[in-house]
């Protein structure tokens, strides 16, 4: 996924709107309006950097003369102990802009490791770590910038680009084959559609439909492998579901195409970093 620059700017600003407001009253009481500094963006523990350019443009959003050097790029993966970038101009800039450059980095960077990992477990099979709709609200294309810069592969973006049937809306329209029907007769071959199955025989269902994509939604082993036996190529399938880095492997090994994490952006751990006048 490619950086929107546009859209990331209104996130920043909403993010330094947040924070500053009327302004950082204890930075404008202590540090001189003249005042010139150099900050160090350290990263503190292993992991994969994400967000040098979201925290070059906070900065930059705040003081246009600020130099903004990065040592690396997204997607590297730095030890402990490294130097990540260099800040350069008004002291006052970099401490107020400080935390809201951070937050940024500390989460992406989080992300992006956490999706490295799992990426790690699926080396030497066929199947793709996908991301999932469980994001921030309002930071959803960064999210899964960092999943994408991690090595994942991004799911639909939202609502809107791609149909994905669930089981609340085959509650709805009676049936996998009536809520697939209906969604053929509104959009014809417009979207791809996927299918959400829980057994066996949604599956058996939702092949007949023709959809292009079928998750198994929370099956164990032995019904994936045989769900993926029945499809037989005839759709792509996504595990999804409780899957975990301790058994994404196991979920691979039954031949899936894609397995969905949520956790990769609902239940990260940012990573340590920090900014060192």
């Amino acid at each position: 996924m490619k950086l929107d620059k546009t859209e990331i700017k209104k996130i920043i600003k909403q993010a330094l709107r947040e924070d500053i407001a009327a302004g950082d009253i204890t930075t404008n009481a202590i540090i001189s309006k003249n005042a010139k500094t150099v900050g160090r963006i350290l990263v503190k523990s292993d992991g994969i950097i994400c967000g040098l350019k979201i925290a070059k443009m906070v900065f930059e959003e705040l003081d246009k003369s600020i130099s903004f050097k990065s040592f690396c790029k997204d997607g590297d993966f730095l030890k402990a102990g490294s130097v990540a970038a260099e800040v350069k101009g008004s002291e006052r800039t970099l401490l107020t802009g400080e935390r809201t450059a951070l937050n940024f980095m500390q989460r992406l960077s989080g992300i992006a490791t956490m999706a490295h990992s799992y990426s790690e477990k699926l080396k030497g099979t066929q199947t793709q770590l996908l991301d999932t709709r469980k994001t921030v609200p309002g930071l959803r294309l960064l999210d899964k910038y960092a999943v994408k810069t991690g090595g994942g592969k991004n799911h639909r973006i939202g609502l809107f680009d791609m149909v994905l049937i669930k089981d609340n809306h085959i509650k709805a329209a009676g049936s996998i084959t009536k809520a697939v029907s209906l969604i053929r007769k509104k959009y014809d071959d417009k979207f791809k559609i996927e299918v959400e199955t829980k057994n066996l025989d949604e599956v058996r269902e939702a092949l007949e439909t023709k959809a292009d994509i079928i998750m198994l939604d929370n099956m164990n082993k032995e019904m994936m492998k045989e769900a993926v036996k029945i499809i037989n190529g005839k759709a792509s399938t996504e595990a999804s579901g409780n899957i975990t880095i301790d058994n994404i492997a196991v979920a691979a090994s039954t031949g899936v195409d894609f397995i969905s994490v949520g956790a990769l952006t609902h239940s990260v751990k940012a990573l340590d970093i920090s900014m060192k006048i």
